[in-house]
């Protein structure tokens, strides 16, 4: 993005940030501590941030408020936008690029929180744990038969900072992992003993586990559709943590019966899921949901307000209303 210029004309004291999502209280207090005027307002309507979003130059987020085309362009004085997050799927980056507004955001912050999740869906989905904890709150103590993990091969598919924690885990116990990434991959995995896959096919394949650990847009194509659900192992454990995206919906629906697949999710299509199909596939006996909390972690939040706070500073730093 270009250099904003005549920005050093204005006096930091009228640079107002708007913050639209529940924040760690660090991102406040800093802001206010260089001088910035900060509103807080969690909860504010998308009807109400319209009207108000020109009187401000800085715009926070997290994940509730969507960021799109009309709200930047309604946004004419947005100097900066940035995101307490480590992705930036709720913001229109190109309409954000050809306003010149500068983008911050918190990438590799909540690594470990969402690392661990995954582990704890692999392991809820492997020992039926959501089945046997529902029904030994009902008075019911019947046992249920899981599997080991040990001596399973679970598929990485994408083999950034989360998916090679998540390798590294499994690794320790004592599972075989094959990972498969649109970059070379090669050097990373072979220090950490794991296998590259050189096709998606190959990885579902060989995989008893696959887990989605991928970075894309709103709009990309679904990596496991109808023809890619067609190379999935029979009972196979399907975990995402990613984006939902990644999964044609509709086919999981389908294919889930027809290969007994067992499905543990942080993440859905419509939050709270709106559709049909959702909503009969978040109702199914081998569906595990949890409602985002992938970065919900005392320590990761904490990690995120500090690491945006950073780059917002280092940003406004850059177009001269701070020193």
């Amino acid at each position: 993005m270009e250099t904003i210029q005549g920005i050093n004309s204005i006096n930091k004291l009228d640079f107002k940030v708007l913050i639209t999502d529940p924040v760690d209280q660090y991102i406040i207090k800093t802001l206010q501590s260089n001088g910035l005027i900060v509103d807080y307002k969690p909860e504010i309507s998308r009807e109400e941030l319209l009207k108000i979003i020109d009187q401000y130059q800085v715009l926070v987020v997290r994940s509730r408020t969507k960021v799109d085309k009309e709200i930047i362009r309604y946004g004419t004085n947005l100097k900066i936008i940035a995101r307490a997050g480590i992705g930036l799927d709720n913001i229109d980056t190109e309409e954000a690029s050809k306003r010149n507004i500068k983008i911050v955001y918190a990438p590799g912050a909540s690594t470990d929180s969402a690392a661990e999740l995954t582990i704890g869906l692999l392991l809820t989905a492997a020992r039926k744990l959501y089945d046997s904890m529902n029904m030994a709150k009902g008075g019911i103590f019947k046992k249920i038969e899981g599997i080991e993990l040990a001596g399973k091969t679970i598929g990485v598919i994408g083999f950034g900072r989360i998916g090679t924690k998540v390798a590294k885990v499994c690794k320790a116990l004592d599972m075989n992992v094959i990972a498969y990434d649109v970059i070379d991959i090669k050097e990373k995995a072979n220090m950490l003993g794991v296998k590259v896959a050189e096709s998606l096919e190959e990885l579902l394949k060989n995989s008893d586990v696959i887990t989605f650990h991928v970075t894309v847009g709103k709009d990309a194509k679904p990596i496991l559709n109808k023809d890619t659900f067609n190379y999935v192992k029979d009972n196979a454990i399907i975990i995402n943590t990613s984006r939902a995206v990644v999964i044609d919906g509709k086919a999981l629906l389908e294919y889930i019966d027809k290969k007994q697949l067992t499905y543990a999710t942080d993440v859905l299509w419509n939050e709270p899921p709106k559709e049909d199909w959702e909503i009969k596939l978040l109702r199914h006996e081998r569906v595990i949901v949890t409602t985002h909390i992938g970065a919900q972690t005392k320590e990761a939040q904490h990690r995120v307000a500090v690491v945006t706070t950073d780059n917002l500073i280092t940003a406004l730093k850059e177009i001269g209303v701070l020193k």
